[in-house]
């Protein structure tokens, strides 16, 4: 393909090139040809892990009951947290194959919950991490074990061809088998035009999961070592085979509206810009993708981009959109009530934490290529906002952000001390309205925001979560230290509200953790 004479056909191409390259990074994308063991004819019947092998395989054989007490006995043994984490994720890609809604969120979880562990006393950092292991192994038994594994080795198509039609063509057709061989054919040909080919599919029915598990997948490739990293990447083909099942007339609306901003701002081949941006100019730029629908989203994210402004300015004021979501969302309607997750309540998979993990990946995405394939990455993350805004219609819009005036202003504390205590209370009592005001009150006061994130941290440890605490706590805490001084704290008292609203669900599995610990 010839990138200087760029089709809009061609384009589309090219975005998936450059956006599967900043998925997984260049150093894996070297060494996709480099690991028959993967796709070899004459490879085993199961895939193998090399040294890693012993610890995946325990990790889906071990009764769930008696995993933590062996994850201790492994830690006193030398084996790091890191280890665990990345046989961990092996485990569960190749038990599930991204096809398992639970399956999928346990792995999404595993590097956010290795980042809660380094911020963590010594004593204590094993916690998240054993969190979500015990959540993996046990929903890897639920399933079925090493007996019900999703991945494993396929034999490449010979002589098939590169066109990337091909591969979209045999998800359509819902066929893994044609599929996952003809895309270990595109590898083993070009390694660039399997990545294009990828995207296609992944590009199609735009959502939370489809944007976030390959960003956590590219972000997990040095823990589980290049050899490995692949393993992690057939989860984003093979979930889009099981998204076809429920198929939408729409998926392909995204796909042109990137194609037309792009093309209408002349962005196809303009390098990435580095004009800085006032306070006012990021604020009013993530207004727009709050309250504008996804197509006038993404035409302002490319005109601001084509202005010149650096791409992180455009990345800051999504996130800022995502968290306006957060901040006004009435919580879940009778209607959507379920354990765990009652009316009112705001974490777990609200329109809101969705909102924020999705900007979170596209903007990784984005900083991780170059050129046309980073705007692209913020483009689609504007539409992607704005859609999940008007998903709700105009509730959100006429919604007013927590915390109100009124609830601002009964906290009057001044001491680190005294707004933390006020700050439990809140949390404990499920007042998310009166935590976020704790929060705010603490950044009017421009104390040091570390106290508050480690105590929230600690809710985002012992409570369950509904399978997104961890995700959130990491999206947040990248948001905070990426966003400017004059917003940054609206993150952090989003994170206070959804702390508030999981809490009173203990994490299965922590107060074991805990006497095990000895913490």
């Amino acid at each position: 393909m010839k990138r200087d004479l760029l089709s809009r056909r061609d384009f589309l191409a090219g975005v998936g090139q450059g956006t599967l390259m900043a998925t997984i990074g260049p150093a894996l994308a070297a060494d996709l040809g480099l690991a028959p063991r993967i796709f070899a004819a004459d490879g085993p019947g199961r895939l193998d892990f090399g040294d890693l092998e012993p610890l995946v395989a325990w990790m889906q054989e071990t009764s769930v009951d008696k995993l933590q007490a062996g994850l201790v006995a492994k830690l006193r043994e030398g084996a790091s947290l890191k280890r665990l984490v990345a046989a961990g994720a092996l485990a569960n890609a190749r038990t599930f194959g991204g096809e398992d809604y639970i399956g999928f969120h346990v792995f999404m979880a595993l590097a956010p919950a290795l980042k809660m562990a380094s911020l963590l006393p010594e004593k204590e950092a094993a916690l998240p991490v054993f969190k979500v292991l015990h959540r993996n192994t046990g929903r890897i038994a639920a399933h079925g074990g090493s007996a019900s594994e999703v991945l494993c080795p396929v034999e490449p198509i010979e002589g098939a061809s590169l066109d990337p039609a091909d591969l979209l063509a045999a998800v359509k057709a819902k066929d893994p088998a044609v599929a996952e061989r003809l895309f270990a054919a595109m590898v083993r040909q070009d390694r660039a035009a399997a990545f294009d080919a990828l995207l296609e599919a992944v590009r199609e029915g735009i959502e939370v999961h489809r944007t976030v598990l390959p960003a956590r997948a590219w972000e997990m490739r040095e823990l589980v070592g290049e050899a490995h990293g692949e393993v992690l990447l057939r989860q984003s083909l093979r979930y889009c085979l099981d998204a076809e099942r429920s198929r939408r007339a729409d998926w392909e609306e995204p796909g042109k509206i990137l194609s037309a901003a792009m093309e209408k701002h002349g962005l196809l081949a303009k390098e990435t810009g580095t004009k800085e941006a006032e306070d006012a100019f990021v604020e009013e730029l993530g207004r727009v993708f709050f309250g504008a629908s996804p197509a006038e989203a993404a035409d302002a994210a490319a005109e601001a981009l084509a202005s010149g402004y650096r791409p992180e300015i455009v990345g800051e004021a999504l996130s800022l959109a995502a968290n306006q979501i957060v901040l006004r969302d009435p919580g879940r309607i009778p209607e959507w009530e379920s354990p765990g997750k009652v009316t009112g309540s705001v974490h777990g998979d609200s329109v809101g934490v969705h909102a924020s993990d999705a900007v979170h990946a596209w903007r990784q995405l984005s900083r991780a290529g170059t050129g046309r394939h980073s705007h692209a990455c913020l483009v689609l993350g504007a539409w992607q906002v704005a859609r999940d805004r008007a998903a709700r219609g105009d509730i959100l819009l006429e919604a007013k952000p927590v915390p109100s005036a009124r609830q601002a202003g009964s906290v009057t504390e001044t001491s680190e001390a005294a707004l933390l205590a006020r700050l439990d209370e809140a949390v404990r009592g499920r007042l998310q309205s009166h935590a976020a005001a704790v929060v705010q009150r603490w950044a009017d006061l421009k104390l040091p925001e570390r106290p508050v994130f480690d105590r929230l941290l600690r809710y985002a440890v012992s409570e369950d979560g509904a399978l997104h605490s961890e995700k959130y706590f990491q999206t947040v805490w990248d948001d905070f230290h990426l966003t400017r001084p004059a917003f940054r704290w609206r993150h952090l008292a989003g994170l206070a509200r959804v702390t508030a609203s999981e809490y009173g669900y203990p994490a299965p599995g922590q107060e074991e953790a805990r006497e095990l610990l000895g913490v």
